[in-house]
């Protein structure tokens, strides 16, 4: 009996031995298999549990100023990201990751749980590298850091109604930022990578689509006049106590813009601080009546129709004019005058008798080869047409009211645009913001040369002893401009005490270079007066111009005869 069990006991030993070494055997040649045989099926099984999709960010494009100075440029930035469900397992860890994100933690968990379905959720975007560095130190697993591009304005408000601002995810929303979004977008990119459990990229494994990136746009300003216009009119509009202010600086050959500035501003580099109302590009997008500064267009008119002669006189006296059931008046009883007294002393009864006397459909074709009554075509977002009715529309009070600058609506951009053919003989010049082969477009016969030639003749004592701009004076140099003070219009007509105050100038006026338009909107520091309170800023900034530019000085004092006598006798 007890051998039989001991031989049992044997039996089964061997049984169990039995099995144990076909058990290792079995997990040897599954090892095998497993190691050798389908090592490549198995790796990109588990490759393919760890491959993600990744966008890559394209570079947006640079923004430049005509000399290549950047005015817009996208920097790299950490973008944090996290996957909820891998989240919710580290609830413990979550005030950890709230501190190096620099948010409160209530705000992380409420985020965190409102996502719980998903697979993507963003923890913060556009971090400082710091915190980027605090996230990556944490090693949580589902959290991760992604490159996105935080865009940046280098010269900040002084720019910022031309340039406008991006979003978040870097599209444009306003300004050259909207109007030429698709120029300036990259095409985002695709490529597959292999992250290990914490989310960190261990390898690029394939690129699936290149990224593109955006194209630069230079534009036609100056940043030197830009900052110098900004600088000028902020300085008025704040010395005046001013609703706000616009002026656009050109060049009065190629119509190119170097300067255009708004007020108020705001600061493109803050996106939490910018409100709709400031972004506004007032100069492009608002209208206005001109006044006084389209009397040079009313003149030029009658002249180029034949309705007066350019030695005729007016007579004016007592300084009214019955129009039908209105009155036109001047400041004062100006008398009998000549075409150059009516611009320089800008007699609102000599303009009106011009309108009158001028054939409607000469005058208003004058007008509108001039650019009034439709956009100026620089592709900048709500860019104003203004408003000029046809001429067959008119009545006498309103063919009246034209001559000196009333009921038409227009920008200070396409004021300043209209002036580039008093420095053109007569052409007017296609205004440009950006070098893109969409803004070279033909000129625009507005007036004979030899009408444009008298008229610009005429503006120079505009700002001579008796005129209304002696502050517009540049030394060295010859300018021609003239003023223009608007009543605003408010619920009951046109108000008594709030004012739109203008001046459009060139210079040097024997061969211009420069056109600029100043418009102040609502100066209530006791002055009003275009003269006074516009003409100042495109004094300074077009004088800064001309010696930036070298402008050649076409008004230098004469030396008297003795003196070089005396001086080639001294040698």
């Amino acid at each position: 009996m007890g051998a039989l069990k001991r031989q049992i006991s044997g039996g089964r030993l061997r049984v169990v031995l039995g099995v144990l070494i076909l058990m290792m055997v079995a997990l040897v040649l599954r090892a095998i298999d497993l190691q050798v045989l389908d090592r490549d099926f198995l790796t990109q099984q588990g490759e393919q549990r760890q491959l993600r999709t990744l966008e890559e960010s394209a570079h947006r494009g640079m923004i430049t100023d005509r000399h290549g100075e950047p005015l817009a440029i996208s920097a790299p930035v950490q973008t944090a990201w996290a996957n909820p469900r891998d989240l919710l397992e580290q609830r413990e860890r979550w005030p950890e990751l709230a501190a190096a994100l620099d948010v409160e933690p209530d705000w992380l968990a409420g985020r965190i749980e409102a996502r719980a379905s998903r697979e993507f959720l963003y923890l913060r975007r556009h971090m400082l590298p710091a915190q980027a560095r605090r996230v990556t130190d944490l090693r949580m697993q589902g959290v991760g850091l992604i490159r996105e591009f935080h865009r940046y304005y280098p010269h900040g408000e002084a720019v910022a109604h031309v340039l406008g601002y991006t979003d978040i995810d870097d599209r444009g929303q306003e300004g050259v930022e909207l109007a030429f979004d698709q120029w300036l977008s990259g095409r985002p990119g695709a490529k597959r990578v292999l992250r290990d459990r914490y989310g960190r990229t261990i390898r690029d494994v394939a690129s699936i689509r290149p990224a593109h990136d955006g194209n630069t746009l230079r534009l036609t300003l100056d940043q030197r006049l830009q900052y110098l216009a900004y600088r000028e009119l902020k300085a008025a509009v704040a010395r005046h106590d001013a609703k706000g202010g616009t002026a656009v600086l050109l060049d009065a050959r190629s119509g190119e813009i170097l300067a255009l500035v708004n007020q108020p501003g705001f600061n493109p580099n803050n996106r939490s601080a910018i409100r709709s109302e400031l972004t506004r590009n007032r100069a492009v997008t608002d209208t206005l009546e001109p006044g006084s500064v389209l009397k040079p267009f009313t003149v030029a008119a009658a002249l180029d129709s034949g309705a007066i002669d350019p030695n005729a006189t007016l007579e004016t006296a007592p300084g009214t004019l019955r129009v039908g059931r209105h009155t036109v008046r001047d400041l004062r009883d100006y008398g009998t005058i000549d075409l150059t007294t009516l611009i320089a002393r800008s007699s609102n009864v000599g303009a009106t008798q011009l309108a009158l006397e001028t054939p409607p459909g000469d005058f208003w074709q004058i007008l509108h080869r001039a650019g009034f009554g439709q956009r100026a075509g620089i592709h900048f977002p709500g860019e104003a047409r203004g408003r000029l009715r046809e001429f067959i529309h008119w009545r006498e009070i309103e063919r009246a009211t034209l001559g000196y600058g009333y009921g038409l609506s227009v920008s200070t951009l396409q004021m300043a645009a209209a002036y580039t053919a008093f420095a053109n003989d007569g052409r007017r010049i296609p205004v440009r913001l950006a070098h893109t082969a969409e803004d070279l477009r033909e000129e625009t016969r507005v007036m004979t040369p030899r009408t444009a030639r008298q008229v610009l003749a005429m503006m120079e004592h505009v700002v001579g002893p008796d005129g209304t701009a002696r502050q517009a004076v540049i030394d060295g140099y010859r300018v021609a401009g003239k003023t223009g003070t608007t009543r605003k219009s408010g619920a009951g007509g046109y108000t008594e005490d709030r004012y739109h105050s203008h001046f459009v100038g060139l210079a040097p006026a024997s061969d211009p270079r420069f056109v600029m338009a100043v418009s102040i909107d609502e100066p209530n520091a006791g002055v009003y007066y275009g003269g006074a309170v516009a003409a100042p800023v495109f004094q300074r900034v077009v004088a800064s111009a001309l010696r930036m530019y070298n402008v050649r000085p076409d008004a230098m004092p004469e030396i008297p005869m003795r003196l070089a006598a005396d001086a080639e006798g001294a040698t």
